[in-house]
């Protein structure tokens, strides 16, 4: 059936339309002739009776206009309400990689909750990628993985993220190839590449080989290896992967000379003193890092750095000589520090000091320390030369005076001493220390008179020949927490008061530290001191042991332990025993340490068994990254008449 014709009147008659058109002519290029106008048909007027009044006024003027809405449009500022999720992985927990998704997942970091169901798709594709990757990190490199959202039944409030991967199979080494020149010993690279064929490619394990390639060829001579970028060619039939691997060993090297660079704090030859290897040995840049540790371990330095250079010269062995070039940035070498302490006996101690750590050098410091305190008053002005002649060794020489007041004496000394040490400190804990030197003493000190009953002041000139070495297993200097410590001191000594009385001052002491789990640690330790070769009578006040105090038995006045005057006040005594059991619990930076201490001097050569002191108490601890602060509060337990009831101790380390 035809479409019916339309009864419509043309806006243009046909026959209007062609007379319209101009006469055609044969000459193709000719240009063409205008259109005449084309006529519509007349429209019929509308009568103007017919014309509402409201359309021939005049439009009224702008201000006059009412733009009052007819309804309210206020759009409110709410929030389109959170979507909430589930999230769901499958097929990642048999690999072993759900707990690795799930800390590296999108959908799992946006904590269940999203803007919109676009931003739940995001995340879901963020997800497939991530499984992926987790996958091929494994040998799965045909995984897939793909994200739905689906809405949870009879929850409309929530919708379920699902993220599921399919593995597919495992890939494993084919060969195994290293592209490298000769090494010596031969297979070097390759011995230390330890992957084997037939096992699964995994990322962690081929990133771990080629590291431990990287680590250890510059320990074996090797200074300037590179591993480059391996290639691993797939077989999607077989199952594995070619894995190839170039290495760039560069030259076989030797220790050769040190060259320095930038602002100097010393030259070559001190750089030279620090090292624990000589030239012509092989190249083994744990030894350069180790330089490198102490020469930032001198403390003179803003920036140091240590770095191979090629020479080019051939030793006879067949390994280049290889240039350490050290570049030196010297910092500040003056420093000023005070510290102070607390403790029931000695009362308030404040101590200040100036140093200038490279006035004399290499390595020459010169420390003026003055000390305030409420029992003591001083100064000294110590020259110390670090690593001299040797590397750990250090040479001191201290003189100073010094005024003491406390119960057992009143003393005013002038020393002069020089000791060569070889110690540990907080970045070089070292198994076996020793130090050795001399002491000039000359002290004036009340002392009490048995055969005159009281007391009077005596001088003294003493020369001292000191002594000590420690074996130290333990896993910190301030705040140990397993091992062990063992401590000789030996002190030959004469004392000049109108004749010369020759001596012998020894102290043996040995700790121990055992943790129970990751919080608390049992420590223990016991000392016993004997001065043989003279009476206690002969000794000067202030060589003579004394019991009591922070770092003896807590609970007792400083030096309140030992033999007693009429008076009640201490004299001291030729040998002592003490011991003292911690338990010290730390929780983050703080720590609670019960504790039991005992002990006590004796006028006797040799320590006694009995008449022993006992003190308890409780100590807080914190934490900082220089060693624990100290509190101790302590009482004694068994006290004699004039010891007091608590006793306070606050200082910088553990108690032993």
């Amino acid at each position: 059936m035809g479409t019916p014709p339309s009864t419509e009147p043309p806006i243009v008659a046909d026959d209007t339309f062609d007379k319209a058109l101009p006469p055609l002519s044969s000459d193709i290029n000719a240009p063409l002739e205008p259109l005449a106008p084309i006529v519509p048909p007349t429209a019929p007027m509308v009568p103007a009776e017919t014309v509402p009044p409201e359309l021939t006024q005049p439009l009224p003027a702008l201000q006059a206009f009412d733009s009052t809405p007819l309804v309210d449009v206020t759009v409110k500022d709410t929030k389109a309400p959170d979507i909430r999720y589930d999230t769901v992985v499958r097929g990642l927990d048999t690999l072993g990689l759900a707990g690795k998704f799930n800390s590296l997942s999108a959908l799992k970091g946006g904590d269940g909750k999203a803007a919109n169901a676009t931003v739940v798709s995001a995340r879901g594709r963020e997800d497939e990628d991530l499984a992926v990757r987790l996958m091929k990190s494994l040998g799965y490199y045909d995984g897939t993985a793909i994200s739905t959202i689906e809405q949870i039944p009879g929850d409309t409030a929530r919708v379920r993220a699902i993220v599921s991967a399919t593995p597919g199979k495992q890939y494993k080494f084919g060969s195994i190839a290293v592209q490298a020149a000769p090494t010596v010993p031969p297979g070097l690279v390759e011995s230390l590449l330890p992957l084997h064929s037939g096992e699964a490619i995994e990322a962690d394990r081929v990133q771990g080989a080629e590291a431990n390639v990287a680590l250890v060829l510059p320990q074996r001579g090797y200074p300037f290896a590179k591993v480059g970028q391996r290639d691993i060619l797939l077989d999607d039939v077989a199952g594995t992967g070619d894995y190839t691997l170039p290495v760039d060993v560069g030259p076989r090297s030797s220790f050769g000379t040190f060259t320095t660079e930038g602002r100097l704090a010393f030259g070559a030859a001190h750089v030279g003193v620090l090292t624990r290897f000589k030239p012509g040995e092989l190249y083994d840049n744990r030894k350069v890092d180790d330089l490198r540790a102490a020469l930032v371990a001198t403390g003179l330095f803003s920036t140091v750095s240590v770095e191979p250079v090629r020479t080019g010269n051939i030793n006879p062995d067949g390994t280049e000589a290889v240039n350490l070039l050290v570049q030196q940035e010297r910092g500040p070498p003056r420093s000023v520090a005070v510290s102070g302490g607390y403790s029931t006996g000695q009362g308030i101690r404040l101590e200040g000091s100036f140093t200038h750590r490279n006035l004399f050098p290499p390595e020459g410091a010169l420390i003026v320390t003055a000390v305030a305190g409420t029992q003591e008053q001083g100064a000294t002005a110590t020259f110390r030369r670090s690593n001299a002649g040797r590397r750990d060794r250090t040479l001191t020489i201290t003189a100073g005076a010094d005024h003491s007041n406390y119960d057992a004496f009143d003393a005013f000394t002038t020393t002069l001493s020089g000791r060569i040490s070889y110690d540990s400190t907080p970045i070089w804990q070292k198994k076996f220390t020793y130090a050795y030197g001399f002491e000039l003493t000359g002290t004036n000190e009340s002392v009490y008179d048995f055969g005159r009953g009281a007391r009077r002041r005596a001088t003294y000139f003493i020369a001292a020949l000191p002594g000590q070495v420690e074996f130290d297993r333990s896993d910190s200097l301030l705040n140990p927490t397993k091992g062990y410590r063992l401590k000789l001191n030996l002190s030959p000594e004469t004392s000049v008061r109108g004749a010369v009385r020759p001596y012998a001052r020894t102290l043996v002491e040995a700790s121990g530290y055992y943790p129970i789990g990751d919080s608390i640690v049992l420590a223990g330790r016991v000392r016993a001191g004997s001065i043989v070769g003279t009476d206690r009578d002969d000794l000067a006040p202030s060589r003579r042991y004394y019991g009591g105090g922070g770092g003896s038995v807590r609970g007792y006045g400083y030096q309140r332990l030992g033999p007693l005057d009429p008076n009640g006040d201490p004299v001291g005594g030729r040998s002592i025993n003490e011991f003292a059991l911690e338990a010290r619990y730390r929780f983050g930076n703080f720590g609670i340490v019960p504790f039991l201490d005992g002990g006590n001097a004796y006028e006797s050569v040799l320590p006694k068994a009995t008449d022993l002191r006992f003190g308890a108490g409780i100590g807080g601890r914190f934490y900082t990254n220089f060693g624990p602060l100290r509190f101790d509060v302590a009482t004694p337990l068994n006290p004699r008449k004039g010891d007091g009831k608590i006793a306070l101790y606050i200082s910088i380390g553990q108690a032993f």
